[in-house]
């Protein structure tokens, strides 16, 4: 078993004691009072959607023996229903999170638009890919990972260079009602 992504701290908390042998990312929002919590619990943290979030990590990840890695979730639609740095935000704020010793920048995430066809999302995530592009250039130590793409748009995430999908829905099933 490789990786496993969820979305919710305390949901993790309970489904990785049964498969101790996985490796996990945390995929979903996550809360500033839950980012200690989700130090322990994941390998990796896809949705760091703000400088502030980035900052509190930082100091959580101190004594490590390794920079903890993480994706900046960007919001490249300008969609106010979705968590993320602007495509300007974040190039303005780059510089400053790349210093930040306890944090490996992995790379960028976003979530493609709800839309009906999955090659309407293709904008989203070739705005996605530019972005990293010219960040990527100014060489600001941001890696190449690409967290984008879900069960219903992945196949034009890869085709825009997704390097990690989060396709949970089309391998288990919908997640039940709460």
């Amino acid at each position: 078993m490789d990786v496993l992504g969820e979305n919710r701290v305390q949901e993790a908390a309970a489904k990785i004691p049964q498969l101790p042998a996985a490796r996990w990312h945390l995929v979903g929002r996550l809360q500033g009072n839950k980012a200690a919590r989700a130090l322990e619990l994941f390998e990796s943290i896809h949705s760091v959607a703000s400088a502030e979030l980035a900052n509190r990590l930082d100091r959580l990840a101190a004594g490590r023996s390794s920079p903890y890695p993480i994706y900046l979730q960007v919001d490249v639609d300008g969609d106010e229903s979705k968590a993320g740095f602007s495509p300007v935000s974040l190039q303005t704020e780059l510089p400053r999170l790349a210093s930040l010793a306890n944090l490996e920048l992995r790379g960028l995430m976003t979530i493609g638009r709800m839309v009906d066809s999955p090659e309407a999302a293709r904008p989203t995530f070739a705005a996605l890919r530019e972005l990293a592009g010219r960040l990527r250039s100014r060489e600001y130590g941001l890696g190449d990972g690409l967290s984008m793409g879900m069960s219903d748009d992945f196949e034009v995430a890869v085709e825009e260079g997704a390097t990690v999908l989060r396709i949970g829905r089309a391998l288990f099933g919908a997640r039940p009602p709460a």
